[in-house]
């Protein structure tokens, strides 16, 4: 669509920014977030200015804010939660002789940022003369811990250049801290301005801590810093703290050539339900056992655990440097926002920032699991674990809704509907569907017996309930879904949205399956032979429109016979569509915000030959605009699949660099880890061909012309699994485990450990590549093929 800037270094395994950008803080901030799913920090400057937007956040920490509407109706939100900015304890304010460093002020010689995906830190390198004349050398490393959920680290150096400087370092912890953009909503400025209210603050020897209470939801919250100082020079320290802070403040003089080093250490202790002394005692036992591993310590297992990462799930590119680092940035991400996010769900912008609020959407089920299924299983289990302990909320949202089973929120922190809008918020119960559908692909990829009689079960059985309870059976003995909203968010309350009926096909046929398969489960559910056979009745007979006339299937029933968006009299600059036009015009018109039947394609492939999947891909190439990051992975699969090969590089570039280049310029607020996951679903799916049907893996892979070599890694009933594919041959290892069978095309292969199998890489035969509307082309990888 647009021109982006190259702002970072085009570099396999770092992401590097070798200037300062006072001007996009707050999008730097993003992509330099560190986060272990538990704990996330934005990528500030130490010093805390310039600053775009601060942000600590621990995974769940929410306030309640009222929900304001001018017309209420029944079955309408009361309250929504909103994501805290918690204690900040990243800042390491500088000043030399007097002169707080500052990159507005004085002089900066050199600045540079590195965000290394191997070791797991982010290095500042920075050479300053500050406005008296002395030049200073900094160097400071931050890391948030994968080993320890609560726990993040600071290494922060000075070191006098070209004569004595007299340094302070002031090492802090502030609440409340005054955020320089807030959200709009009514009432959310006022809750967000000072979220925290004090219970306790200490500072002891080089320790200190504030214990806080959020105001309306009584989260009980503690942050605690221990500090090492380390130099030849003589240092003066003390501690002091008040209510919203706490800082431990050293001095010193300076000669030519040496250094002073603070290493601090940061732990977060929070909880709903326990005491504040608990949590105090918490973050207080956290901290001690920071202390005593260390910071070497803590780097040198920060490096193990990713060496240990990288082995399990990176993919090579080869041919596109760029999209290489990308990919490598997307799975980075992917990890810092699961890894241990245990008991806890993972929001559609992870722990970088406030987009969304810090809600949950099923973007996690159908795109972040998707991948982690096949990635790390655990951390699929983890998050549908989560889903099932908010599941008595979903069985009162749907009798709420007059309906059996259970509702599950189409966005939330803790299972409680926080969507205003009721289009989305009461009627787009897909997401009950891609719930059972994440949790029917784990049990498939994994054999994981216990997880489904247990949290599986359930889950597939209250959504099935949900399903039976509003699918109506016509004259013809079809079982219509009426009026509800798919995951295209440009169309709302339509009938028979065939990503709904199909992923509720599934989840029904599934529901009934399990049952007899674990008749004790069912009895425990009260699940009996009759509701068993409703289930598949209506499974077997779900509508599924197609229009006969144009060859394609509606997105929902009627949706071809609408008039289309007048895309040549729409103006570069009116997109996004959803900021320059009311949604009751889109909604009137065939233009799709994000892939919805393409998406129905690549979750429900089955229900589509392949002349389907080429026809449907050429029609809403034609009306689908992106103005959702959702849509450009779905794309690349099914354009792969039907042989655009090369548009399916241009799409997966695009998803893959959503934040890096900050495609869709609305990085600031966080990252779009939907996007990013969707990139290895892209490679895997697109490239590799990936299928999962009934637990067997199948593969039919393609590359375009400018990718000679693409290779991926994934977890499969308990082995590990590499595929290699270039143009002429695709190779599979087994790394390890006992012997699989995948298939490769038609035909069905022996894998054993040692002994890799390669095939032909069969050439896809594809018809004229599709347009996209105007101005929303992708912007190509490679020359597009001659008309």
């Amino acid at each position: 669509m647009g021109d982006e800037e190259d702002v970072y270094a085009v570099e396999p395994w770092v992401v590097r920014e070798p200037r300062p950008r006072l001007d996009s803080q707050a999008d730097t901030e993003t992509v330099f977030a560190l986060s272990n799913g538990c704990l996330g920090i934005r990528g500030t400057l130490d010093e805390g200015g310039p600053v775009g937007m601060p942000g600590t956040y621990l995974a769940g920490l929410h306030e309640l804010r009222t929900m304001v509407y001018t017309e209420t109706g029944y079955g309408d939100p009361e309250q929504t939660q909103t994501l805290v900015n918690t204690i900040d304890g990243t800042l390491v304010a500088l000043s030399v002789d007097g002169h707080p460093l500052d990159l507005r002020a004085g002089g900066v010689l050199d600045h540079e940022r590195v965000l290394d995906l191997r070791a797991g830190t982010l290095v500042r390198e920075l050479r300053w003369r500050c406005p008296a004349g002395q030049v200073v050398e900094v160097r400071s490393e931050r890391l948030v811990s994968f080993r320890h959920r609560g726990v993040a680290a600071i290494r922060y150096t000075v070191r006098a250049v070209d004569g004595p400087a007299e340094v302070a370092l002031t090492s802090s912890l502030v609440a409340n801290v005054q955020l320089p953009h807030l959200p709009s909503h009514p009432g959310a400025q006022d809750l967000l301005r000072h979220p925290l209210d004090a219970q306790e603050h200490h500072a002891d020897g080089q320790r200190i801590t504030l214990v806080h209470r959020t105001c309306r939801s009584g989260f009980a919250v503690a942050a605690a810093a221990d500090h090492r100082l380390e130099s030849p020079a003589e240092l003066e320290t003390h501690v002091d703290s008040d209510q919203d802070w706490a800082r431990l403040t050293t001095t010193a003089r300076l000669e030519p050539g040496q250094e002073i080093t603070l290493v601090k250490l940061l732990a977060y202790a929070w909880s709903e339900d326990r005491s504040l002394t608990a949590v105090r005692d918490e973050v207080s036992a956290t901290l001690t056992t920071a202390r005593h591993t260390g910071w070497d310590a803590l780097v040198a297992a920060q490096r193990e655990y990713l060496d240990a990462y990288w082995d399990d799930v990176d993919v090579e590119i080869e041919g596109d440097d760029e999209l290489q680092q990308a990919l490598r940035f997307a799975l980075w991400h992917l990890l810092q926002a699961t890894a241990r996010a245990e008991g806890r769900g993972i929001a559609g912008k992870a722990l970088t920032g406030t987009g969304y609020e810090g809600h949950v959407f099923w973007d996690t089920e159908t795109f972040v699991l998707q991948a982690m299924t096949a990635l790390r299983p655990e951390i699929t289990r983890h998050a549908l674990e989560w889903r099932h302990s908010t599941l008595d909320r979903a069985r009162d949202r749907a009798r709420q809704l007059d309906l059996r089973g259970a509702a599950f929120p189409w966005r939330t922190i803790d299972g409680i509907e926080c969507s205003g809008y009721w289009p989305a918020g009461a009627a787009a119960f897909h997401v009950n569907a891609d719930i059972a559908d994440a949790a029917i692909r784990y049990v498939e990829c994994t054999g994981d017996e216990a997880f489904a009689r247990s949290t599986g079960i359930d889950l597939l059985v209250e959504t099935a309930r949900l399903w039976a309870s509003q699918a109506h059976q016509g004259r013809d003995g079809v079982f219509h879904i009426l009026g509800v909203t798919g995951p295209d968010e440009y169309s709302a309350l339509s009938d028979d949205n065939v990503y709904t009926n199909l992923m509720a096909q599934r989840n029904l046929l599934h529901a009934a399956r399990w049952a007899r398969r674990y008749p004790d489960c069912a009895a425990r559910l009260a699940v009996d032979a009759e509701e068993i056979d409703g289930w598949e009745a209506a499974g077997k007979a779900m509508a599924v429109p197609y229009d006969a006339d144009r060859g394609v299937h509606p997105q929902a029933a009627g949706f071809t016979d609408q008039p289309r968006w007048d895309f040549e009299g729409t103006g570069p600059d009116r997109y996004p569509l959803h900021s320059h036009f009311p949604y009751l015009q889109l909604y009137r018109k065939q233009v799709i915000k994000q892939a919805d039947l393409v998406l129905a394609m690549l979750l429900r492939g089955d229900a589509f030959t392949d002349e389907d999947k080429a026809r449907n891909v050429a029609y809403y190439e034609a009306v689908t605009v992106r103005d959702s990051s959702l849509s450009a992975c779905c794309q690349a699969v099914l354009c792969a699949e039907v042989g655009h090969l090369d548009l399916a590089h241009a799409y997966l570039a695009e998803s893959a660099l959503a934040d890096l280049r900050d495609t869709s310029h609305d990085s600031s607020d966080g990252l779009h880890l939907a996007a990013l996951a969707g990139t290895w679903i892209a490679v895997a799916a697109g490239f590799g061909g990936m299928r999962q049907v009934d637990g067997e893996l199948r593969f039919r892979p393609a590359l375009p012309a400018a990718l000679p070599r693409v290779a991926f890694r994934l977890r499969h009933l308990g082995r590990r699994l590499r595929v290699t594919v270039t143009s002429d041959r695709t190779r599979y290892e087994l790394v390890d485990g006992e012997p699989l069978t995948v298939r490769h095309e038609q035909e069905t292969l022996r894998l054993s450990v040692g002994e890799p199998v390669e095939r032909p890489t069969v050439p896809r035969v594809a018809d004229a590549e599709p347009r996209q509307p105007e101005h929303c082309a992708p912007r190509r990888r490679s020359r597009p093929p001659a008309a």
